[in-house]
């Protein structure tokens, strides 16, 4: 019997030293390096959308002033409102009132003339056109547009210190409550035109003085205004919410963010905080826990710009990485880029021809409808934990169940990334490139196993991944 439990350990040990042996199991990452992974069951904010403008006169040129023919403008709006293959944007924004005289730069105002001092009746004019933007808008309602943001960026001349419409100067308090009126005017003449103007703004960023049509208003007289604004809104029976207020930089919006929250009658006044970004990227939130939009942006530059990633700062990747930034830095819940569509060094999205029949599209456009055709009004942006620096993600949950995952690589060099996807898995995932020579292509760049996503990144570009 020793005999042969001695053998049969003999045996043991060389079929042991036969058979090949597992690898040892990989060393696991330290407990504070997350693993990548995107949450679909969390939320963050909440996405009221994307938007444009086509104040001064633009949407006139768009109806075709200039030259445009119907087939080609309908192309255009198919560009921007479209939600099959154009960008779906979903906000428009509504300049209102500026006599100004100078070219582009021109809105009708709906009372010209003083009618006699502030406690005087106005004269209101209407000629239910607006510059093109009442015809605008009806096409975008028809689209789907809901969200209609009407802003001022100056009050009419004879309100002002400085008696003009033009150069900064400031609303005098006698006029606050006859620009209150002149405001929810505004809004009842779109209402007869069966548009509702949702949300409406009393200035364009005050902190600066322009040579256009602008007015100064402090954080104080901010609030002051509001003061009146809020209760006249409320008693005109109108359906719409009030936002403020439009600084021309994000990080000078705090100062105008903080007044609000500090008074209870303004901030009982306002549902929307608005600020730009033309002083410098988005880098902090607001101080509120109000709706937050980024309400007009675009790059500088004196020359049109079609390119993807040129270096200059006025590019497509230039308008994708910003986006990314002012979502997920910002935390805002809407994105509002400058100007659709506009004449010659334009920093718009498209370009029109001055004059003719025919138009540019920008690389800037496909960057904003990359992420605008897929992420729609009510979405929720949900945690994203991700290892690579060179990779700027963010992740969405739609209303109807579908999830967007947005990855912008930063790198020079095709990379590779794996997820975790929590809540919910895609056996078919949907992924679309855009950069120098792509606009949204639809790609086989993705897989999916059990709840990993795969991704294979092409470099400097924007993968948009879509799962049902």
């Amino acid at each position: 019997m020793k005999r042969l439990t001695a053998l049969a350990a003999l045996t043991a040990v060389m079929m042991s030293a036969l058979t090949p042996q597992a690898a040892p199991e990989p060393a696991r990452p330290p407990a504070d390096r997350p693993r990548a992974g995107i949450d679909f069951r969390a939320e963050l904010q909440p996405i009221d959308g994307f938007g444009f403008s086509m104040a001064f006169q633009r949407a006139d040129l768009l109806h075709g002033a200039r030259g445009l023919s119907p087939a080609k403008r309908r192309e255009v709006l198919d560009l921007l409102l479209g939600k099959e293959k154009g960008a779906g944007l979903s906000i428009l924004r509504l300049g209102i009132g500026s006599s100004t005289d100078r070219v582009y730069d021109h809105m009708p105002t709906i009372l010209p003339t003083d009618p006699g001092g502030p406690d005087a009746t106005p004269t209101y004019v209407w000629d239910g056109w607006d510059a093109g933007q009442v015809w605008l808008a009806k096409e975008a309602k028809a689209y789907g547009v809901e969200r209609f943001f009407a802003d001022a960026w100056s009050a009419p001349a004879f309100m002002k210190t400085n008696g003009s419409e033009n150069d900064g100067g400031e609303l005098l308090p006698a006029w606050r409550q006859a620009y209150a009126n002149y405001l929810v005017q505004y809004a009842k003449f779109y209402q007869r035109e069966g548009i509702r103007i949702t949300d409406l703004g009393f200035t364009n960023e005050p902190d600066w003085t322009a040579t256009y049509a602008s007015m100064r208003f402090t954080p104080r007289q901010a609030v002051d205004f509001l003061k009146v604004l809020g209760p006249t809104v409320r008693a005109s029976g109108l359906k719409t919410e009030l936002v403020c207020c439009d600084a021309a930089g994000w990080d000078r919006q705090v100062a105008y963010t903080e007044a609000i929250e500090a008074d209870p009658a303004a901030d009982r006044a306002v549902r929307t905080i608005t600020g730009h970004r033309y002083s410098g990227p988005t880098s902090v939130p607001q101080p509120t826990d109000k709706r937050v939009w980024m309400s007009e942006w675009s790059p500088d530059g004196a020359t049109w710009n079609e390119n993807w990633d040129d270096g200059s700062g006025h590019d497509g990747f230039t308008v994708a990485a910003d986006i990314h930034n002012t979502l997920t830095v910002g935390n805002a819940n809407a994105y509002v880029y400058w100007v659709g569509a506009s004449l010659g060094a334009t920093r718009g999205l498209i370009r029109l021809a001055d004059p003719g029949d025919d138009y540019r599209v920008s690389k800037r456009y496909w960057a904003l409808a990359a992420f605008s055709r897929f992420i729609r009004p009510g979405a929720v942006r949900v945690p994203v934990t991700n290892a690579d620096p060179a990779l700027r993600i963010t992740a969405f949950r739609n209303t109807d169940g579908s999830r967007v995952i947005e990855i912008l690589n930063t790198a020079t060099t095709e990379t590779s990334a794996a997820f975790t996807l929590r809540g919910g898995r895609d056996r078919h995932p949907d992924a679309y490139v855009t950069d120098e020579t792509r606009s949204i292509t639809p790609a086989a760049v993705v897989s999916t196993r059990g709840t990993t996503l795969t991704a294979t990144l092409a470099p400097r570009a924007l993968t948009t991944i879509v799962l049902d």
